[in-house]
């Protein structure tokens, strides 16, 4: 038996809780989304102490502008939405990095980020991606009863036979295809528009 949804997620995205500024929706999204943004700061050549600083001013941006962002156009996505802004946030980092004296190399290193050309969202990596759904299903685990939590899990993950896990789990079939139904569902719910 499923637990009634979190506030944040009764009849709406994600996306749409972030945008009405519910503090549980900025919560979720910034568990799912500060590892990605530090990465793509790691992999710009951003030192890991001031990657944490460049993801603090990503979602800075990101509370100012989120009531604007929309979808109008096909091909937009928040991913690359949160992309650009941290594209931004980065270049702007490498600005404050070559007005202040740096180590050697660090001037040659900005001048380098500063010349980029304008590159797409990078391409969502299969580590990036399982790590976002990894941390979605963290988030939405305790809406579910342990019997659905386990049934989905040894369907979805395990890979195991319906039937195996409803003779362990003391369920029917069909209420182990429902329980992997009910989770998966409530996962596409918390990663909707986030894509």
């Amino acid at each position: 038996m499923s637990k009634p949804p979190q506030p944040s997620s009764i009849g709406s995205s994600l996306l749409e809780g972030v945008q009405a500024m519910d503090a549980g929706a900025w919560q979720r999204l910034v568990e799912l989304y500060a590892p990605v943004i530090y990465g793509w700061c790691r992999q710009s050549a951003v030192q890991p102490h001031d990657a944490a600083d460049v993801v603090q001013e990503v979602f800075r941006a990101v509370l100012t502008g989120v009531g604007q962002f929309r979808r109008d156009r096909p091909g937009e996505s928040f991913r690359g939405w949160l992309w650009t802004i941290t594209r931004n946030k980065i270049r702007d980092h490498a600005r404050r990095r070559q007005r202040r004296p740096a180590a050697a190399g660090g001037s040659d290193a900005a001048e380098q980020l500063q010349q980029l050309p304008e590159p797409p969202p990078p391409a969502p990596t299969s580590r990036e991606s399982d790590g976002l759904v990894h941390r979605a299903l963290t988030l939405i685990r305790a809406e579910f009863e342990e019997p659905t939590w386990r049934a989905f899990w040894q369907a979805t993950v395990d890979g195991r036979p319906a039937a195996e896990i409803a003779r362990e789990l003391g369920m029917s079939k069909g209420a182990v295809r429902q329980a992997k139904y009910r989770v998966l569902r409530r996962l596409r719910e918390e990663l909707a528009g986030l894509g």
